[in-house]
């Protein structure tokens, strides 16, 4: 932050909430192809926010290493969810310019991907994990297994996963996280055993599943 005789971290401030809206935004768009416009938006600021950058901040302590004025400290600057805001956007903007692009975005998703993924699960309803557990209690009285394997670096590892039902592979998916690739595997299996039901039994379970996306 400011201390007297250092520089300020307004800067990268502003190069890091740029590359912070870009990532997720990025993120959003490639990961959550049945969001509409308006969901991607509302994904984007559940997230880029200041409350959440805040909380993020404060869950890594960063407040113990900023460099404060003696009166701003003294007031408690650490704990400002202001300060500590700025400050988790000046780190992202450090790390962009430090290791480039992939650093930045492997360092978001570490820290954001899990709040990503609650928020887009609200405004769609993208809980395909939760459809699929209820559709197959429904259909075969089982659950779904899940098996999930990685590849590539640590900074853009791949996951990938399949899902089984009755020891009978019914979907696949990837994504940047375990959980992702788990839910792309689950929404790839539900909907092909929504296209196997009868048209009106897949019409309600359509309509159940828009029913809890809009609540």
């Amino acid at each position: 932050m400011e201390q007297e005789g250092e520089p300020s971290n307004e800067r990268l401030e502003f190069l890091g909430d740029a590359v912070l809206g870009l990532i997720v935004a990025d993120h959003s768009y490639r990961a959550y192809d049945d969001l509409a416009q308006g969901d991607l938006t509302d994904v984007r600021k559940a997230v880029v926010n200041s409350t959440t950058l805040a909380e993020v901040a404060a869950e890594l302590e960063l407040g113990n290493a900023l460099l404060l004025g003696k009166g701003e400290d003294r007031a408690g600057g650490r704990e400002k969810p202001s300060i500590l805001a700025d400050a988790m956007e000046a780190v992202i903007g450090a790390v962009y310019l430090d290791a480039g692009w992939d650093a930045a975005e492997a360092l978001v998703l570490r820290l954001l991907g899990d709040r990503i993924e609650r928020a887009a699960a609200g405004p769609g309803g993208q809980d395909f994990k939760s459809r699929l557990q209820e559709l197959t209690a429904r259909l075969f009285a089982v659950s779904p297994a899940y098996d999930v394997s990685d590849d590539g670096p640590d900074h853009a590892k791949r996951f990938f996963a399949t899902v089984a039902i009755d020891q009978q592979v019914r979907g696949r998916g990837e994504g940047r996280s375990k959980k992702q690739a788990e839910q792309a595997a689950a929404r790839d299996a539900w909907q092909h055993l929504v296209h196997e039901l009868p048209e009106e039994a897949a019409d309600v379970l359509q309509t159940e599943a828009e029913t809890v996306g809009d609540a």
